[in-house]
This record gives C-alpha cells, structure tokens and sequence, in this order.
C-alpha cells in the first residue's frame, strides 16, 4: 500500500524549473530512494512534499489525502517529518534540548507521557545521545549531530521520515552505522523516504528507487533492479562495479 504518491508534480526553484512531472509513490513500511546527480531535483521534491516549496502543478497524496499546499507545521502535526540536509541542529542548545524541540507540537498537546518514552527509545537507538544529552548539540561530531537530527524527527512520531543527503561529510564507517540505524527504523514500521547520492549504499538498503535527471524520473524499480542496471552501473556505480 502506497503512503506517499506524487502524480505529474513540476516546481521551480531559484527562478528555474528543478522539477518536471515528477510521478513516484513510496510504500508503507518501506525504503525508498530518491537518486541522481547534484541539480537533478532530488532535494526540491522532498521540500514539496514538505510544504516548503510550492509545486506549480500535479498532486501530493499522503494516506490517501490530498496535502498539496499544506503548510508544513500541518504536514508534521499529520505524521510527515523531514531530517534535512546539513542537519541544521540547534549548536548552542543542549542534546536534549534539541530532541524535546522535535515533540513541540505533541509537548503543546499535552502528550508529556508519550514524549517522555519516545526520547526514552531515542536514547535506546542512538546510545551516544542519552550519552551526551547535556552537552552543546555543537561539540557532537558529525555523525552524532546526524543522529541527533534524525532522533529530533523522531520525536514527531512520524509515519514517514524524508532522510535528505543523510551520508554527507560522514567517514564510511561512520556512514555505514547511520544507514544500519535507518534499516531499523524500517524495521520498526517507519516508511522512509531517502535522497541520496551514494547510490550503492541507498541501494543496499533500499526497497526499491527512482533516478532523477534534470528534474525527471528516468529510471525506476526495485534495488536489485537498479543495481542491475548497465545505465545506472555506468553513471553511478563505476564501470567495475560488482555486488558484495
């Protein structure tokens, strides 16, 4: 069953049309990825479905309701939150601090309790922060700073999670534990979406993706298929590329 459908969406960004009929569904209680090329509209069709850039035409579904133009303080309160790209943490403010930032719609709503647990299996996830939860968000390295930005969408109680560039300026190693904590989230019966330029990675978690070039789907389908693929080997994976 599909969570999230986008049908024929076209949007501009920066004075330039970054998206052109953009149609591609994400499935519940999977990953799908969203791969391509720095300028191929990755990020602007995540800031669409979120409410922060307008679409010029098309529909977006979410949970079988039309959110096209939905403001993105509604799409979050609906269960549909973004772990941005650069992580935009708040550096002055402490870990916990941030986390509780995160719950602030579910906080004025009186849902205390429930907040309390979820930063309770926050803190279960991601160990490091529970570890550092006083501390300045700032003096976290940059793979602690992504879980933390991860963990704060978290609080939200989201249905789907849009992951954007999660891997950028991440050590391999550090990367590879950042994807194993996206796996479980799968797991745990999140839907995610995920824009990613390491493609082999995406892929290897990923249920199934889409390719964007130019604003355009270009190729679709499962992350076998993709990674099948001869086009997206040569583009994307290196001319010597085998599966391990």
């Amino acid at each position: 069953m599909s969570l999230l459908r986008l049908s024929s969406i076209t949007a501009d960004y920066g004075g330039l049309q970054a998206l052109r009929g953009i149609s591609l569904h994400a499935d519940e209680g999977q990953i799908t990825a969203l791969l391509g090329a720095n300028g191929a509209g990755k990020s602007t069709t995540l800031n669409v479905i979120c409410g922060l850039v307008a679409s010029k035409a098309g529909q977006v579904i979410f949970d079988d309701e039309d959110i096209t133009g939905e403001t993105p303080e509604r799409l979050v309160q609906m269960g549909l939150t973004q772990v941005p790209e650069g992580r935009q943490i708040f550096g002055e403010l402490s870990v916990r601090d941030n986390l509780l930032l995160g719950a602030y719609w579910r906080l004025c709503r009186g849902q205390k309790s429930q907040v309390q647990d979820d930063l309770q299996e926050v803190g279960e996830l991601f160990p490091v922060l529970s570890q550092t939860a006083e501390r300045s968000a700032a003096t976290l390295s940059g793979g602690e700073q992504q879980m933390l930005a991860i963990g704060r969408a978290l609080m939200s109680a989201p249905r789907l999670l849009l992951l954007d560039e999660p891997s950028s300026g991440l050590a391999p190693r550090t990367m590879a534990e950042v994807f194993h904590k996206i796996q479980m989230l799968r797991e745990q019966g999140t839907t995610i979406l995920l824009v990613e330029q390491n493609v082999s990675a995406a892929l290897q978690i990923a249920d199934r993706g889409y390719v964007l070039e130019v604003g355009q789907v270009v190729l679709e389908g499962t992350s076998d298929e993709l990674l099948a693929n001869r086009d997206v080997q040569r583009a994307y994976l290196g001319k010597d590329y085998q599966e391990v």
